[in-house]
């Protein structure tokens, strides 16, 4: 029933959430109880119960307490405390979009843990909640500062704490492929899984999350007084900047917790207490904060163990034809809770009323760029990547000298030399094509989106071609360079397709694609998790030094997808230059000035997922590339397309050029991919321009 049909009293609105709360109970009952059947040992639900029960020295009843009570008890928490630290974020920040995950709480957390593991420091278990206290804190007061509590404008915190999440997760990735041998194992507890080991991890963390529960209950009353403003909160003798801070206090240490358990587990904090925000509106008038923590925690909880629940019956029960124990077991309950998210997601994305304000500000750039700067810069940028490419022909394992460089070109070269010459120079010729073709792609991006903070890599495309490679490596029975190739094209083709398709239309907006192409930026994420945590150790490595972005091993043939799709997309840019010089100002001087604006945007948007596809089946996953140059060009050259997509393309082969020279040199004979040496050292000057971006948003 709506609640706009009929006047619902006080009274029976609290009857009516008493009833949702305790028919909600009462499915995760049976869901538990279900869950708790679930196994591999083959023992009867009948026969389980009892040892729980008995509590008898027997088998099965070392099955019960040791494996599956710790399993059902760990999802319960895990996905109670995340659902209450959501809600709790949401009610801060006033934003329907909070969550530990569009904060980077989780990203931050996770880096920190794994961090610690990396550098061989044993922490005990609240030593290891505090230090992913202090990494999911300072990652969500970052984004938080970038993006503050504005909730007219929910898309920019989740593009600011989806680029952040993603500079932190670079880095993590970074420190488990160094530090392979002590990180081993970190992987499948990063995809978010539930195999406790038993309870002492929950028992030992409640001394952290039952007081920041406690605390909640406490601020439920203010809280309520702050959903009606902040002014309106002061002048009724709220403290808003005290509430405010106990709120993120209290939900970072239960979502630091949740990791210290299980690992991330994605958008549980998300989707719950939007879902009963939905009700509260639609259906049941959930009301006061203290209802809306009490059913978000009850829905993350439901989520979690239905996640679990319905994956270990698709492999245990045999549905949809599959019967795989290992898999039951192996598949991380994260990744079926991320994809989950990623839909919902989507669909808040389908909701959004578009032609709004525009929520991340264009920056200053230069009001009259005069010629001889751009071409000052033109030429300053082309021999910057002339020096670049030399060096990287120069620098490596083994250190040759300009004169080895042009014996090699003259064919007069020792052998050795010859050798090392012939493996760089493809390598050095991947990394500037790609490099190009990235930056290009994103500054379409940014253009038809009116976004500096868009890249393809927002839109899904990059992680796209990335789950669309590994599962070429994994599924195929003889798997190869092409056949990855082709499942990198495919999945990159494929997530513009679906971008377009769910967030093009005649009411889009950039905010609608945006937002749609991080939910399936996530979803191919879980997918590629999913995967590699299910494989050989072997595939396992392929797959991460893929998704890293590496030139390793690139021949003169793998350059040839990059030169054609980049030599026929130039005289289509050359055609629609003014077009998109138009498009990048606003929706309305384009269709003035009789200018197809659906037609220019996808245009350039295929342009720009087809080339963000051939670098992916080149070198890989290579993120912020398509943000940080287009960027800096606009910065150096002004807005218009004629110079600015050429500098563009320089400064981003010159980008991913020194950063894989670096990662063949910093730690040689060992090697760093390139993107994830871009992913590492990009973060700073995207902090920057987040915060730069949010300034001129606020002055505005």
């Amino acid at each position: 029933m709506s609640t706009s049909s009929a006047p619902t009293t006080p009274a029976r609105a609290r009857t009516l959430v008493i009833l949702t709360v305790a028919v909600g109970l009462a499915v995760l009952v049976a869901l538990s109880a279900v869950h708790l059947t679930q196994g591999t040992s083959g023992a009867s639900a009948r026969e389980l119960i009892s040892a729980l029960i008995s509590g008898d020295d027997s088998q099965l009843s070392a099955i019960a307490f040791d494996s599956r009570l710790p399993r059902l008890i760990g999802g319960l928490v895990v996905g109670a405390v995340l659902g209450i630290a959501g809600c709790a974020l949401q009610a801060m920040t006033r934003n329907p979009l909070a969550s530990p995950d569009t904060l980077a709480v989780n990203a931050g957390a996770h880096l920190a843990l794994t961090a610690a593991a990396a550098f061989g420091i044993s922490l005990p278990l609240l030593s290891s909640a505090a230090l992913a206290f202090v990494g999911g804190f300072g990652a969500a007061g970052l984004v938080l500062a970038l993006t503050g509590f504005s909730e007219s404008a929910p898309i920019r915190l989740v593009l600011a704490g989806t680029v952040v999440a993603m500079g932190l997760a670079s880095v993590t990735s970074a420190l488990l492929m160094i530090h392979a041998q002590s990180t081993q194992g970190l992987f499948l507890w990063g995809a978010g899984t539930l195999n406790l080991s038993g309870i002492g991890a929950v028992v030992g963390l409640l001394p952290v999350m039952a007081p920041a529960l406690v605390v909640l209950v406490l601020l439920a009353s203010a809280t309520d007084v702050l959903s009606l403003g902040s002014d309106t909160a002061r002048s009724m003798g709220v403290r808003v900047g005290l509430v405010r801070a106990g709120l993120l206090v209290c939900s970072v240490a239960l979502a630091s917790c949740a990791v210290t358990m299980v690992g991330p587990l994605g958008f549980v904090g998300l989707c719950a207490p939007a879902i009963i925000r939905l009700l509260s509106a639609r259906v049941i008038r959930f009301g006061r904060f203290g209802w809306a923590m009490a059913g978000s925690g009850l829905l993350g909880a439901l989520i979690v163990i239905g996640a679990d629940v319905g994956v270990r019956g698709i492999f245990l029960g045999g549905i949809f034809g599959f019967t795989d124990l290992s898999l039951a077991v192996g598949i991380p309950t994260g990744v079926v809770t991320s994809l989950i998210g990623a839909v919902f997601l989507v669909a808040l994305a389908m909701r959004m009323r578009s032609g709004g304000s525009q929520e991340i500000a264009a920056l200053g750039l230069p009001s009259a760029v005069r010629l001889s700067r751009r071409l000052t810069v033109t030429l300053t940028v082309s021999v910057l990547l002339l020096v670049l490419a030399v060096g990287g022909m120069l620098l490596g394992d083994w250190w040759l000298r300009l004169g080895d460089v042009l014996l090699w070109l003259q064919g007069q070269s020792a052998r050795a030399i010859e050798i090392a010459l012939d493996f760089r120079a493809p390598r050095v010729a991947a990394a500037l094509l790609a490099g190009a073709v990235l930056a290009v792609a994103g500054g379409l991006v940014q253009t038809v989106t009116r976004n500096p903070l868009a890249e393809p890599g927002i839109l899904g495309v990059a992680a796209s071609g990335g789950a669309g490679a590994v599962i070429a490596l994994i599924v195929l029975p003889s798997s190869s360079v092409w056949s990855m190739s082709a499942g990198a094209a495919t999945g990159a083709v494929l997530a513009g397709v679906i971008v377009f398709a769910l967030a093009s239309s005649r009411t889009s907006s950039p905010e609608r694609v945006v937002l749609v192409g991080i939910g399936v930026m996530t979803a191919a994420q879980a997918i590629t998790q999913l995967l590699i945590s299910t494989t050989q150790p072997h595939n396992q490595a392929m797959a991460i030094s893929w998704l890293g972005g590496s030139t390793f091993g690139t021949a003169w043939r793998d350059l040839v997808p990059m030169l054609v799709v980049l030599a026929l997309a130039v005289p289509v840019l050359v055609v629609l230059r003014r077009e998109l010089d138009l498009v990048g100002i606003d929706d309305l001087t384009p269709r003035i000035l009789g200018v197809s604006l659906p037609v220019v945007r996808a245009v350039a948007l295929t342009t720009a997922v087809l080339l963000a596809a051939v670098s992916v089946v080149a070198v890989g996953v290579i993120t912020f590339v398509g943000l940080a140059a287009p960027h800096l060009a606009r910065m150096l050259v002004g807005r218009e397309h004629r110079w600015f997509l050429p500098v563009s393309a320089l400064l981003g082969a010159a980008l991913v050029s020194v950063s894989d020279t670096f990662g063949r040199t910093v730690i040689a004979p060992d090697q760093l991919p390139a993107g994830l040496v871009v992913a590492v050292v990009g973060p700073p000057y995207l902090l920057w321009l987040l915060r730069r971006s949010t300034s001129q948003a606020a002055r505005r």
